[in-house]
């Protein structure tokens, strides 16, 4: 009897693992511990945003402690010229981005975007690992699929486990 409940206590274990791979997403502190703030070089987002792979599902948390700022979404233009524009969200803002290509972000205080406060990413499908496919499924499919799938396993194999103990 003590050998059946190991081996069903490792089995849960081992699918309650799978699922929360299936849904996990990551939250991104945009600038890590410097926030978004007016940076220190005019680059500094641009390198910090290239050492990350951002996928559907992960989330953009741009915070401030000191100063006035804002988050604005702008076109490719206005990021490149530091347009300003009149729609923007206060802090702290998260960003879910909704569909995978390239997403732009300013602050539109003062001079805050041409000293380098702005942010230009890019996001994948989470199975973009061959590059020109488009994606066979959405995240929230896919992450639903392994769900029933992994569900569907412990339905099965619960029977085999009473069995074999």
């Amino acid at each position: 009897m003590g050998s059946r409940m190991g081996l069903i206590g490792c089995f849960v274990i081992v699918v309650s693992v799978l699922l929360r791979g299936a849904t996990a997403a990551t939250v991104y502190e945009v600038g890590d511990s410097l926030g978004w703030t007016v940076p220190p070089n005019t680059t500094y987002y641009s390198t910090w945003a290239s050492t990350k792979t951002f996928f559907l599902g992960d989330k953009l948390s741009f915070n401030w402690t000191m100063g006035t700022h804002t988050v604005a979404e702008v076109s490719k233009a206005d990021y490149d010229s530091c347009t300003k524009v009149s729609s923007y969200i206060g802090s702290p803002v998260i960003f879910t981005p909704p569909s995978t290509g390239s997403y732009y972000f300013i602050c539109t205080v003062s001079d805050h975007c041409q000293l380098g406060q702005k942010l230009a990413f890019t996001v994948s499908a989470p199975n973009s690992n061959t590059v020109g496919s488009p994606p066979t499924e959405s995240p929230t499919s896919a992450a639903s699929s392994l769900s029933v799938g992994a569900l569907f396993a412990v339905l099965l194999s619960a029977p085999v486990i009473y069995f074999l103990a």
